[in-house]
C-alpha cells in the first residue's frame, strides 16, 4: 500500500560522546552507530505513531547502511525508495554535547551516499495516496542533487493533492543561512505547514521576532508551528496566535526532538484533530523524544504519546 506521509532527504548514523562537555578535538569514548538523520528521524517517528510512511534517500552498502534499513523497516516504514548505493559509504555525524545546551556536529554526508540522492531517486507513482510531503532544509542544503530531488517530490506531491511541510532544519555546518534562504524559497513557495524554530523563522523571513517572524510565514494561510522547546509550541493560522505548553520530561539526548514534533504534528492533522490538540500531540511526541539516547530511540509508539496525553 502507497504511502500517505513521504519523507524525502538523508540517512544517516550518529556516533557520540556519551557525556556532555567532551570535545571532538580531543580522543575519548563514542557510543552507537545510531540510525539518524532529519528526515528519516521524521519519517520513522511517523511510522511509529501509526501512520503510513514513505522514505525516499540513499544509504551504502556497508553495516551502517543495514543498521539504518533494519530500524527503519522494523518500525514500519516504507523503504522501497530507500537506495542500496554500491558505490558510497553511507553517511555519518560525530556528535559532542556541552552544558549549555549546544553541540557540535562533523558530518561525511555530502559526499557520502546520503549525497547522491536525485532526481532519478523520485517517481511519480509513488505519490499516488500521499496526502503530505515533507521537506527539510537539510536535505536542501546537502548537495545540488538532493536540492533538485526535493523539488521534485514537490510539485509531484502538489500534482497529486498533497499537501507540502517544510521543517527548515537549518545546519550551519552544511551552509550559510543566506544561501540556506534562497534554497528553502520554492519549498517555502509550495508550502502549507511549516515548522521552524524561532531562529529559522527569523532567517526565512528576515523578521526581528520569533513572532512576528511566524505571523508573516503564517500571513498566505499557511499553518506554521512554532517550535520552542521546553517552552512547548505556538501555532499560527488563519490569523490566530495559540501557545500550547510543553510536557516536563528529564531530558537525556534533545536530538531529534524537533523532528518527532514534526512527525507528531503531521499525524494530528492527519487525524482531523483542530489545532489544539495536534499541537498538544505534537507537544507529547517531542518531548517523549529527549527521554533515550539516541536520535530515533525516544519516538514514541502512538499509545506511548496518548498515555503521556492522559497523565497515566
Amino acid at each position: 500500500m502507497l504511502p500517505e506521509i513521504i519523507a524525502i532527504g538523508e540517512a544517516l548514523v550518529e556516533i557520540m560522546r556519551p557525556g556532555k562537555g567532551m570535545p571532538l578535538s580531543e580522543p575519548g569514548t563514542f557510543v552507537g552507530p545510531y540510525p539518524s538523520g532529519a528526515p528519516a528521524i521524521f519519517a520513522d517517528a511517523a511510522a511509529r505513531l501509526g501512520a503510513r510512511t514513505g522514505f525516499i534517500g540513499v544509504v551504502g552498502a556497508d553495516d551502517f547502511g543495514l543498521c539504518i534499513r533494519r530500524r527503519l523497516e522494523n518500525d514500519g516504514l516504507d523503504t522501497t525508495h530507500l537506495r542500496v548505493s554500491p558505490d558510497q559509504t553511507t553517511g555519518c555525524a560525530f556528535v559532542a554535547y556541552f552544558a549549555d545546551g549546544s553541540r557540535r556536529f562533523i558530518f561525511h554526508l555530502r559526499h557520502a551516499a546520503a549525497g547522491t540522492l536525485g532526481p532519478n531517486d523520485v517517481r511519480p507513482d509513488y505519490f499516488g495516496s500521499a496526502r503530505f510531503l515533507h521537506v527539510m532544509g537539510s536535505a536542501l542544503a546537502l548537495s545540488d542533487s538532493s536540492r533538485e530531488a526535493c523539488y521534485k517530490a514537490a510539485r509531484l506531491a502538489k500534482a497529486a493533492g498533497a499537501r507540502v511541510s517544510l521543517d527548515p532544519n537549518l545546519r550551519p555546518e552544511l551552509l550559510s543561512l543566506e544561501r540556506a534562504r534562497a534554497v528553502c524559497a520554492p519549498i517555502l513557495a509550495l508550502a502549507d505547514v511549516v515548522l521552524p524554530s524561532g531562529a529559522e523563522a527569523r532567517m526565512l523571513t528576515g523578521a526581528d521576532s520569533d513572532e512576528e517572524a511566524a505571523r508573516s510565514l503564517a500571513a498566505t494561510g499557511r499553518i506554521v508551528a512554532l517550535k520552542q522547546g521546553a517552552e512547548g509550541s505556538t501555532i499560527f493560522a488563519a490569523g490566530r496566535q495559540m501557545h500550547v505548553p510543553a510536557f516536563p520530561v528529564r531530558e537525556v539526548d534533545p536530538t531529534g526532538a524537533g523532528d518527532c514534533y514534526g512527525a507528531g504534528f503531521l499525524v494530528g492533522l492527519l487525524s482531523g484533530w483542530s489545532l489544539e490538540e495536534t499541537a498538544r500531540f505534537a507537544n507529547a511526541v517531542g518531548a517523549l523524544a529527549v527521554t533515550k539516547q539516541g536520535p530515533m530511540e525516544g519516538a514514541p509508539t502512538l499509545a506511548e504519546a496518548t498515555a503521556l496525553l492522559r497523565g497515566d
